[in-house]
């Protein structure tokens, strides 16, 4: 994927990121960046404005910030499964000293927490530009600065009551598709095959 070839290997827990990268182009030898023009689309988050956007997130993180979390990779993991985009969440090294990024895989998403005094914003600006060279990018925010810089890099924004929405639906759908799938059938076109035959041998 475009996302490991631009910020090296991700591990299944935790990793310390190359340095950050100047803007070239993706095609420079450093990086070793095939071109691509098709592909996954890619949808990168800014956790913590969620995470404060989203009135039932929030009253969970006044209380415990690492719970807000985990709720908010949890969905974004469910999300995930049924859009099949690319799903970076960033948060903030939020009063945690960090002198290198950490980057890990959750379940099917990716999750980056940024090194000390590098907020999301930067993070994503910075993954915006190579990315969306040559994939669809989009970038859940309501962040007004940030969405003034992502547009300009070509970026489609999703304020947090729109991605909410979204997020909403797609659990719908995905709830539907459960209940369908356990709803117990009354046409069962094999048993019935089989018990005529039973029937017709004992005659």
């Amino acid at each position: 994927a475009i996302f490991e070839r631009t910020y090296g290997k991700v591990e299944r827990r935790a990793f310390a990121s190359p340095p950050k990268p100047a803007r070239t182009s993706l095609d420079d030898k450093k990086y070793n960046v095939q071109t691509q023009n098709k592909g996954p689309e890619y949808l990168l988050v800014d956790g913590y404005n969620i995470i404060f956007a989203w009135e039932e997130l929030k009253r969970v993180a006044q209380t415990n910030l690492d719970a807000a979390r985990q709720m908010l990779m949890d969905l974004l993991s469910n999300y995930q499964g049924f859009k099949k985009c690319v799903v970076i969440l960033v948060f903030d090294a939020y009063k945690v000293p960090r002198s290198v990024q950490d980057v890990y895989k959750y379940h099917n998403i990716y999750v980056v927490y940024t090194k000390e005094a590098e907020t999301a914003d930067t993070y994503i600006e910075r993954a915006t530009y190579e990315i969306g060279k040559h994939h669809r990018v989009r970038v859940a925010t309501s962040d007004g600065a940030e969405q003034l810089i992502i547009l300009g890099h070509g970026a489609l924004r999703l304020s947090a009551t729109t991605f909410k929405a979204e997020v909403e639906q797609v659990s719908g759908q995905i709830a539907a598709l459960l209940k369908q799938l356990n709803k117990p059938t009354k046409s069962r076109p094999v048993e019935a095959a089989l018990k005529k035959a039973q029937e017709e041998r004992n005659r």
